[in-house]
């Protein structure tokens, strides 16, 4: 009876019970997840609240873009993606403003989003610094190394050349953005034309780019996507990578004169005849793709210190070390610029509407000797300015780049063609510890820790590595055009 009373007293609505335990589990749930997404990694960006990009609070540009190949390097103008799996959430490639170094979502100029001005900023005299976050991937995590950069995998014992970064003395750089850059690149080619630098420097940028990214949006995992090599040819030792859901690719054009050469050596740089040049004419495995690219990045220099025969209107000219001929010595920087003059000239006068990059050649930091002889790499940091001399030939080389790309890229404004210099020779100067060495080898002293014989590769760079901050100049070039 008692019970009866109460339930008569105070009825008892269970319906009304489960819908507030319903709504109670519904908003604690919303609670948390609004918690979690706000306590995740800088890379996270509250932009992606509103995933379409004409929400994104980022200035306007004073122009208006127009139709061409040049990308406008505006992230909030690029169109929206067809492939929403990735491309939909453009806005959350852009770096949160935490920390504070680059601000996206605040009413602010274009200098803002990043610090650093092309025209201002000096981004070849600087210092590296201590980088404890490390690189942006691993050994590991890249399976596009190749072995003889995989300094790490062949058994490089310290590490401490990982841990630092390239520092202008007078801008703030920043670190690349691959989520921002695929968004930058949406629809666009790359290529890079030089020599095995130009490959290393490939595999740099395209290891960034591969990296596995998670990201949270709407409580759910995202991951971008990995390239997919499209071309290969062995022979000619060309190849090309294609992001899909970005419609950007990226293409390895071996030259490494630029201009037309025959080459006579093994797959282990052993020659068995000199090389034959033709200064004037261009290599047509550039020249031919040159207008379906929009940004460019040449290379050179290293390869013309090889003994070669010079040809002019397929006339023989002269050489440059080749005792066994009865040939006039012409010297190798002649032969570098008139090669240089003729790549500048093309482009110059052509109807790029792209970006054109000119990379200067990288020293090598052999020791003790030199590459054939016994010459050694084994420093563990970088080194200060002034420490080490450029060697007389890379200095000779590095005027004639500072020179004939100069004088050209005046020139080439006057056309409405945008060429820059990427000048990396100083700073890489400072590197002598960013280098293979022995470690070119699978575990060089496995066998005998006091080997004597092993090759060292004191001019190509282990991946990851100081190359990796060329990729941050380059990108900061882009963003502040």
């Amino acid at each position: 009876m008692r019970m009866d009373y109460l339930k008569q007293k105070f009825p008892f609505n269970h319906k009304n019970f489960f819908l507030k335990s319903l709504l109670t589990i519904f908003f604690l749930g919303l609670a948390f997840c609004i918690l979690f997404y706000h306590s995740l990694s800088p890379l996270i960006s509250p932009v992606l609240e509103s995933p379409f990009p004409e929400k994104v609070t980022l200035p306007e540009p004073q122009n208006p873009p127009q139709t061409s190949t040049v990308l406008e390097h505006v992230p909030e103008l690029l169109p929206v993606p067809q492939h929403p799996t990735i491309l939909e959430h453009a806005p959350e490639l852009l770096p949160v403003p935490e920390p504070p170094t680059i601000l996206e979502h605040a009413p602010e100029t274009e200098d803002q989003l990043s610090p650093t001005d092309s025209k201002k900023c000096d981004y070849f005299s600087g210092d590296w610094v201590p980088n404890p976050s490390g690189p942006a991937y691993t050994n590991e995590s890249c399976d596009l190394i190749v072995s003889h950069q995989n300094c790490l995998k062949n058994g490089r014992p310290d590490t401490e050349f990982l841990y630092w970064r390239w520092a202008p003395r007078d801008c703030d750089l920043p670190q690349f953005d691959p989520e921002r850059f695929l968004n930058m690149m949406w629809n666009r080619a790359w290529a890079l034309v030089g020599d095995s630098i130009s490959l290393n420097h490939v595999q740099s940028l395209l290891c960034i780019l591969a990296k596995i990214l998670l990201s949270w949006f709407q409580c759910q995992m995202l991951e971008v996507e990995q390239p997919v090599l499209f071309y290969y040819n062995k022979e000619n030792r060309c190849k090309s990578w294609r992001f899909p859901s970005y419609n950007f690719s990226m293409s390895l054009i071996w030259s490494p004169f630029l201009v037309e050469a025959a080459i006579f050596e093994d797959e282990n740089g052993v020659s068995s005849s000199n090389v034959e040049l033709h200064l004037d004419k261009l290599d047509s495995k550039w020249t031919d793709q040159y207008l379906d690219f929009d940004y460019i990045i040449f290379s050179t220099g290293k390869w013309f210190l090889k003994s070669a025969i010079y040809y002019e209107n397929d006339t023989i000219l002269g050489c440059h070390f080749c005792p066994k001929r009865n040939l006039t010595e012409l010297g190798f920087n002649l032969a570098y610029r008139k090669a240089l003059k003729l790549v500048m000239n093309f482009i110059v006068s052509s109807n790029h509407k792209g970006v054109i990059f000119f990379r200067t050649f990288t020293p090598d930091h052999f020791e003790n000797m030199e590459w054939f002889n016994g010459g050694t790499c084994n420093r563990t940091a970088p080194i200060k300015e002034g420490e080490m001399e450029m060697k007389y030939l890379s200095k000779m080389l590095r005027d004639v780049e500072l020179d004939e790309v100069g004088k050209a890229a005046s020139e080439a404004s006057k056309n409405g063609v945008n060429l820059k210099l990427v000048d990396i020779a100083p700073l890489s100067l400072l590197r002598p510890d960013g280098h293979p060495g022995p470690y070119r080898q699978f575990h060089p002293f496995e066998e005998d820790q006091n080997a004597s014989k092993v090759q060292n590769d004191c001019l190509h760079w282990c991946l990851p590595g100081p190359i990796d901050s060329w990729n941050d100049i380059i990108m900061d070039m882009i963003v502040n055009e």
